[in-house]
């Protein structure tokens, strides 16, 4: 992938004083992808892990990521570190970029993030696409002492190897996260690892997703939810995204064949979950959709939307209305995405006209 596309990254704080990395591509209607396991924003671009997430997401999306705390460009000396911290980190995301019902994309531990988000904050959340998560971590899901041997084992390993030149201990985490890939993919997937967290929050990363139980939780999401699943994830057993979909009322299950636990671009897996994505999270429509029909479902813009929609039928720029509301243009770029997008137009002009025929705009 070329590095030429933009990035912006920005800087949040959370209520407990954490600086987090926040890194924003694309213009089009927001998805806001929720941290999994190890993150860095910057070297997103030229991953062999991630760099098509961003490309292909891109295109369609404005794509929104983020370093969790102890990752990445985000404070590495922390303290706090839980469930309730990972998702306090997002809300304070959720606010720096001034969202309001977008969807999240969680994928691995970043699904139950995403879901305890989802019911902490319904009125902030559109839908949810879960790949290859989980509601029970490893010890909630299996207490037997071959179990807890496995989890002390992965966390000595973490500890041990993370900073260290010679990657035998991180081969294990390689292994079961990838079943088809090259020696060139684990090598570059090491590469990663290595750089971006040190051993001590690997091992506190791993110690906390263990302990993960959110299945009262997803009992209670009440947004659209697509949960794509590897039929042979060794990291994940396929019955916990089973598992996953058969609690979150009215979820749509993808399984995939794949034994890769994120997906490669070359992975057969990825084209056909990138497909379904797009399906499930349309992107803005063609211009012949805009016309306005009083049969229609009322319009449902946010105050932030409205706000924003009146400033453009005024021929305000991006540039020129981020100023006035203290934005950052992207922000306003992916606001004015997703009012064309929930208004069903292609054009600003046509969302202004469509505004005002229907009295949203004073």
């Amino acid at each position: 992938m070329s590095t030429s596309i933009k990035q912006e990254i920005s800087f949040c704080t959370t209520k407990d004083g954490v600086r987090l990395a926040i890194a924003a591509t694309g213009s089009g209607p927001p998805l806001v992808r929720v941290f999994n396991w190890l993150t860095d924003v910057e070297k997103d671009l030229t991953s062999v892990v991630n760099r098509h997430w961003v490309s292909e997401l891109s295109r369609d999306y404005g794509y929104v990521r983020y370093d969790s705390r102890g990752c990445g460009y985000s404070d590495r000396e922390i303290e706090g570190l839980s469930l309730d911290a990972w998702v306090a980190d997002l809300e304070a995301v959720m606010d720096a970029m001034d969202l309001e019902r977008v969807p999240l994309l969680g994928i691995s531990q970043g699904a139950a993030v995403a879901i305890t988000y989802a019911v902490r904050h319904p009125e902030r959340v559109s839908q949810l696409v879960l790949y290859n998560g989980f509601a029970r971590g490893l010890l909630k899901r299996d207490s037997s002492a071959q179990a807890y041997d496995m989890a002390q084992g992965l966390l000595k390993a973490a500890e041990i190897g993370w900073g260290a030149d010679d990657p035998s201990f991180r081969q294990v985490f390689v292994h079961m996260m990838f079943r088809d890939v090259t020696v060139e993919q684990q090598r570059a997937f090491d590469e990663v690892q290595r750089q971006t967290i040190s051993g001590v929050n690997a091992a506190r990363f791993l110690k906390n997703g263990f302990e993960i139980d959110i299945q009262d939780l997803a009992r209670q999401v009440r947004c659209p939810t697509l949960v794509a699943h590897a039929k042979d994830d060794l990291l994940i057993p396929f019955s916990e995204g089973l598992l996953l979909a058969s609690l979150i009322p009215g979820s749509r299950f993808l399984p995939l064949a794949s034994g890769n636990h994120l997906p490669f671009d070359s992975d057969p897996a990825w084209p056909i979950f990138l497909a379904e994505l797009r399906a499930f999270l349309p992107p803005v429509p063609s211009a012949q959709a805009c016309a306005f029909d009083p049969a229609e479902p009322a319009i449902i813009l946010t105050p932030r939307q409205v706000q924003i929609l009146q400033e453009v039928a005024q021929g305000q720029t991006a540039k020129q209305i981020a100023r006035k509301l203290d934005l950052s243009p992207r922000t306003v770029e992916m606001h004015v995405a997703r009012v064309l997008a929930t208004m069903r137009c292609s054009t600003r002009a046509q969302a202004v006209r469509k505004a005002s025929e229907a009295g949203l705009l004073v």
